[in-house]
């Protein structure tokens, strides 16, 4: 079910998953949350016998109740045609899931043998596409184009909503003079290079994105939904615009002055006329200037040699060596904020994942889905070994149907980032977050990948330049360090006051972390880096009634 959340996640129509008697739970909720159409389809007992405790007798469709916009049994072979019309309709035009759940013998029956009855006319239902490109009004655009044309430092926030309104969204931008913050799920909606955005935000965001809605007098959101409110400018701050398909996710973070419900590129298209261009770039020349500093930092922040490695220069190398059109594929974790980060995306890319449910475990089955739907193009599952560990069985699906799949572990023998949250924010002990080594070379070979392992700085550019030109499935294992903290760009200042007791208390678990207590974890060794950001001023700011600081390392 993964997979199909993951397929359409990539494609204009809805993917279909099938389960012999039901989903794991959340799986249909990436496909919820993410706004992704699936058709789920789920097998049941005989007909006859479905609701008398027979063997694995779960009514589906009441499990499929809360999740699915659509959710039916079907009742004979001249119920499948209607059914199927009126789910895939479902899945597309609300973004979501629909389930169908069919009896054993039901899948067997020949439509000719089955008799309709009077009201059910043959053929009476159409599979014709009904697409639309919704328009706000002429009043609410006006009123958008006021807001913004007003306002003298915009920002945009863009997500995977606004994927199919790239260019109108950069001459949106240019006119506004804005720079453009990425959510996770937009990653690859620019270049990380382009001088028009300063990447992510939030927790696996960057310090110039931070700055940049710290400072904006007015925000323009365009397809996303990014829960962290915490992150946005404070109320009171900026005014806003919003752009959504969806009217009930206007105001849903961000108190807008102006809902404009309507598909992003159309939407864009007729408010660019409306906008007047900005003389002073200042604002935008403040955030790339930043955003170039940024981009050093990371490059050189784990330039250090041997071995234990920065966590992050795994993800950074892979960022160098990507195919111009490859897909990667993050999992949920320590591994998140690595790729988010140190990974740069690159014009003709595609990156994906869990979004809100953060699912573990997402990766290798999102890359199985984009590769079944490119199979031309490079795919890449970037996972941690907790993630990875939990699906362990997916690399024999991989092997089986000969995907050139190429998985980078990253190892750190943890719950890397429930351990950082526990130590670092909570100011706990980490409490049962170590994981019993798993040697995944091994592993992968017994499956029947090809396998390397890199555990020093050094090694990394030639496992993965081994692994990526490799005519199969192919892992690399990433031996990372597990003291190595996995901070935010900012951060509450229980973060500044925690560390110490939370990693001083060590942990339950074997091979206690004690090492790097004073400060923030990690502070010992980052020298001369640390110094530089020393030396610029961090900006603080009261949130949630909590003091927050950048901190510039990972």
């Amino acid at each position: 079910m993964l997979r199909s959340a993951a397929f359409a996640a990539s494609h204009d129509n809805a993917a279909g998953g099938t389960s012999l008697d039901g989903p794991r739970s959340h799986d249909p909720y990436d496909a919820k949350f993410d706004r992704a159409p699936v058709l789920a389809i789920t097998g049941l007992p005989h007909h006859d016998i479905a609701d008398t405790f027979t063997q694995q007798d779960v009514d589906h469709t009441k499990l499929f109740a809360d999740v699915a916009e659509y959710t039916t049994r079907i009742m004979s072979a001249a119920h499948v045609e209607n059914a199927v019309a009126l789910a895939c309709r479902m899945a597309l035009a609300r973004r979501g899931v629909s389930h169908l759940a069919i009896p054993t013998d039901v899948q067997e029956q020949a439509l000719q043998s089955v008799k309709s009855s009077a009201r059910n006319v043959a053929h009476h239902a159409s599979f014709e596409p009904a697409g639309t490109r919704p328009l706000p009004t002429e009043a609410d655009l006006d009123r958008a184009a006021d807001v913004l044309n007003r306002a003298t430092r915009v920002a945009v926030l863009a997500g995977q909503g606004a994927m199919g309104a790239r260019e109108v969204l950069l001459d949106v931008a240019d006119l506004l003079g804005a720079p453009i913050v990425k959510a996770l799920l937009g990653k690859a909606l620019l270049p990380d290079d382009h001088p028009h955005t300063t990447g992510g935000i939030g927790l696996l965001g960057t310090r110039p994105s931070q700055e940049v809605m710290e400072s904006c007098d007015a925000l323009l959101i365009v397809g996303s939904t990014f829960p962290y409110i915490e992150y946005y400018p404070r109320p009171g701050q900026a005014a806003g615009v919003q752009v959504d398909l969806d009217g009930a996710r206007i105001g849903l973070r961000f108190p807008v002055d102006v809902g404009l419900v309507g598909d992003a590129r159309a939407t864009l298209e007729a408010l660019r006329s409306r906008l007047h261009r900005k003389d002073d770039r200042n604002f935008l020349q403040t955030a790339q200037q930043a955003m170039q500093e940024w981009r050093r930092l990371l490059h050189d922040a784990v330039e250090r040699p041997g071995a234990p490695m920065k966590p992050g220069r795994i993800a950074r190398d892979l960022g160098e060596r990507l195919s111009a059109d490859a897909i990667v594929a993050w999992d949920s974790g320590h591994n998140t904020g690595l790729l988010a980060r140190y990974c740069e995306a690159r014009e003709g890319q595609r990156y994906g994942g869990s979004g809100l449910m953060a699912s573990m475990g997402c990766a290798l089955p999102y890359a199985i889905a984009a590769q079944l739907a490119y199979p031309g193009r490079q795919v890449v599952a970037f996972a941690g070994d907790g993630g990875i560990t939990m699906l362990l069985g997916e690399l024999a699906t991989v092997v089986r149907y000969g995907l050139p799949i190429k998985i980078v572990v990253v190892r750190n023998d943890s719950l890397g980032q429930i351990k950082w949250e526990q130590m670092m924010f909570l100011g706990n002990p980490e409490y049962e977050c170590s994981l019993q080594p798993i040697d995944f070379v091994k592993v992968a070979e017994g499956f029947g990948l090809k396998a390397w392992r890199a555990e020093r700085a050094e090694d990394c550019a030639g496992v993965l330049d081994a692994a990526l030109a490799h005519d199969g499935p192919a892992l690399a294992e990433a031996v990372v360090d597990a003291a190595e903290p996995a901070a935010a760009t900012e951060a509450p200042a229980s973060v500044r006051r925690q560390p110490a007791q939370g990693v001083g208390g060590g942990h339950a678990g074997p091979g206690g972390c004690r090492a790097r207590a004073e400060g923030t974890a990690g502070e010992a060794d980052a020298g001369a880096l640390r110094q530089k950001a020393r030396n610029k001023k961090a900006p603080q700011r009261k949130v949630g009634g909590a003091l927050m600081v950048f901190s510039a390392f990972l």
